[in-house]
């Protein structure tokens, strides 16, 4: 097996599937956990196969929902917790692009620690892809504080990560200076468990919190004394497990991170502030694309249909108003068949009637303006990234109710484009083969900063 560290310049997969089960520490479900290979410039996507279409999330800084003793990703209906044990050992491990495959909403703590997660990402053997791994460097300080916590990066050629521990009595204050790559991540992070003030532990537990702990997944800290079932594993274990949530939580920035981060008093919320700055610089200097088209805002000649990862690539729109699941078939350049299913889930049915639910009429057009979107998108090129807004909508025509459980196939065809601006198309939106309604639309494509 080669060595892996974090500073090679290729992307990395793992050859072979592999999978862990065990108990969840907030939900305290048991949960089955595998790891699967991913192609180049995929990320780290968590899929819920216990869910319906088996969603997935993607693990970014975006995706953040609840921060409350741990990290939390959601898109939609779909949520995954406590990603940030799992996120820190991939990147300790130098994994960039990988399925995390779960049967429930929380992969499972198992002894608290990164450990065993690094133990299942060498048995699945990381192995290098063609692709060039690109990392975000930070070129000027950046602060964030929350009370008397505190983050501030620093430029730096690798990832150093220095770190003060402390509790509000100051009687269990740590401090540790290190730098990250494989080999002190493995030796001196991953074995770091999570821990707790013995105090805190009824209000996690009002909150919902810590159903699946107990002293074999924590540590538990009682005044001046420590409760473990075992003895700590490294004299200023608690720092370290801090700098472990760290590792995981900035891998949601998106890009690996070059930078000399120094913190006080650390907790997941701030690292979410630090990784959210670190975004806005990564977009302010041109690292992801604003303005500009990113390899994945275009569609390649080859790609025939699209699933979801790529639909929320290439449309500006997000839960809960994404009407495009699927594009089932690029037919040409200028007619394609796109996937909405209708579930009971669909916020609009809670008013949209009460005992009667019916899909509005306009999100049938929005569904219908989304998947010309996407069609129009098709005909950009790299560097030409732009957004299609719909101007106009004629000759409507809306002849059956959809209701929950129908899937709706979006039929679109480009009937007129002029000079990349203008452009006309006709819609229909079939179930069961039978037209529900249908539209003429025109577009005008805009540049994406206009």
């Amino acid at each position: 097996m080669k060595p892996i560290t974090l500073t090679y310049m290729k992307q990395r997969t793992i050859l072979r599937e592999a999978s862990i089960k065990g108990k969840s520490l907030h939900t305290g479900e048991e949960v089955n956990l595998t790891l699967k290979p991913a192609p180049e410039n995929h990320g780290i996507v968590f899929r819920r196969i216990d869910l319906i279409g088996k969603p997935e999330l993607k693990s970014t800084i975006d995706h953040v929902d609840d921060l409350v003793r741990s990290t939390t990703i959601a898109e939609g209906n779909a949520k995954v917790h406590t990603v940030e044990h799992i996120l820190s050992a991939l990147s300790g491990s130098g994994v960039d692009n990988v399925i995390v495959e779960m049967d429930a909403s929380e992969p499972p703590i198992l002894d608290g620690s990164a450990k065993h997660f690094v133990n299942l990402i060498q048995e699945a053997e990381p192995i290098e892809q063609e692709a060039e791994r690109e990392y975000f460097e930070l070129k000027e300080p950046i602060s964030v504080t929350r009370g008397n916590s505190s983050i501030i990066a620093l430029p730096h050629d690798g990832l150093r990560i220095t770190c003060t521990s402390a509790d509000d009595r100051g009687i269990h204050t740590q401090h540790l200076s290190i730098d990250i790559d494989y080999e002190s991540y493995l030796a001196q992070i991953a074995a770091a468990r999570t821990f707790t003030i013995y105090e805190d532990i009824e209000e996690l537990l009002k909150l919902g919190k810590i159903k699946g702990g107990s002293l074999d997944s924590a540590i538990v800290i009682k005044g001046d004394k420590i409760v473990s079932k075992e003895p700590l594993r490294f004299k200023d274990e608690f720092v370290r497990h801090k700098i472990l949530d760290i590792i995981g939580d900035i891998v949601l920035l998106g890009k690996p991170l070059k930078a000399h981060i120094v913190a006080v008093r650390p907790g997941h919320a701030l690292n979410a502030d630090l990784t959210k700055t670190l975004r806005e610089k990564m977009i302010a200097k041109g690292k992801i694309a604003r303005g500009k088209a990113s390899k994945t805002q275009t569609i390649d000649a080859h790609e025939t249909s699209l699933d979801i990862r790529r639909v929320l690539d290439i449309l500006p729109h997000r839960y809960p108003f994404v009407m495009v699941d699927r594009v089932l078939e690029i037919i040409s350049d200028d007619e394609l068949i796109a996937l909405k299913n209708v579930t009971i889930n669909e916020p609009y049915f809670t008013g949209h009637y009460p005992g009667r639910p019916v899909m509005p009429g306009v999100l049938q057009i929005e569904a219908m303006a989304q998947a010309t979107g996407v069609l129009l998108l098709k005909r950009l090129t790299l560097g030409d990234y732009r957004i299609a807004f719909l101007m106009s909508v004629d000759k409507v025509k809306f002849r059956q109710a959809v209701e929950p459980g129908d899937s709706i196939e979006i039929h679109v065809k480009l009937i007129k484009v002029r000079s990349k601006k203008i452009a006309t198309a006709v819609a229909s939106c079939k179930v069961g083969g039978k037209t529900v309604s249908q539209a003429e639309l025109m577009f005008m494509l805009v540049d994406a900063d206009d």
